[in-house]
C-alpha cells in the first residue's frame, strides 16, 4: 500500500475510494479489450435477468441516468445486442429486449469481467472474496434503504 497517513489509511472511505480506483481501471480496461462500457453489461445484464423493459425501468434496475440509457441502448441496438420494440400497452413508450448476439455478447463480457475481479481480488482467499462481496453488499443495502430518492 502507499505510504498514507494513518488516519487515512485506517479509514474504511479512503480504502474504499483508493480500492475502487482500481477497480474502475481494471474493469474499463477488460471492457476496452471488448470495445464495450460498463453501461452495455448493466443493460444486457439486466434485460438477461429481468426479461423486457422500458428505457425507464432498465435505468432503475441498472442504477444508470436516462440519457446514458439511451446512448447505451442506441449502440446496443446498432451493434444487434437488444432490440426496440413499441409497447402494445403505451405507444410512446418503447419496451427493449435482449437478442440472441446480445445473450452472447453478455457471456463475453461475463468473461472479461470475471478476469477483473480476479486481478482485484487477487490476495484473498476464495473464502474471503465471497466475505468480502457480502460484507459490501450489506453495507450498499444499508446506505440504498437510508438515503432519501
Amino acid at each position: 500500500m502507499s505510504e498514507a497517513p494513518r488516519r487515512l489509511s485506517t479509514r474504511p472511505t479512503y480504502l474504499l475510494t483508493q480500492t475502487a480506483t482500481h477497480a474502475r481501471r481494471l474493469v474499463t480496461e477488460v471492457f476496452g479489450a471488448e470495445c464495450a462500457r460498463g453501461y452495455h453489461y448493466r443493460l444486457l445484464a439486466t434485460l438477461h435477468e429481468f426479461g423486457p423493459a422500458s428505457q425507464a425501468e432498465l435505468g432503475r434496475r441498472g442504477n444508470m441516468d436516462r440519457s446514458d440509457v439511451v446512448n447505451a441502448l442506441n449502440e446496443l441496438a446498432a451493434e444487434g445486442h437488444a432490440e426496440r420494440t413499441p409497447d402494445p400497452a403505451d405507444g410512446r413508450r418503447n419496451i427493449i429486449r435482449i437478442t440472441p448476439a446480445g445473450k452472447e455478447r453478455l457471456r463475453r463480457l461475463d468473461h472479461a469481467l470475471d478476469s477483473a475481479q480476479d486481478r482485484l481480488t487477487a490476495p484473498l482467499s476464495a473464502a474471503e472474496r465471497d466475505q468480502l462481496v457480502e460484507l459490501l453488499g450489506r453495507l450498499l443495502a444499508h446506505h440504498e434503504q437510508s438515503t432519501p430518492d
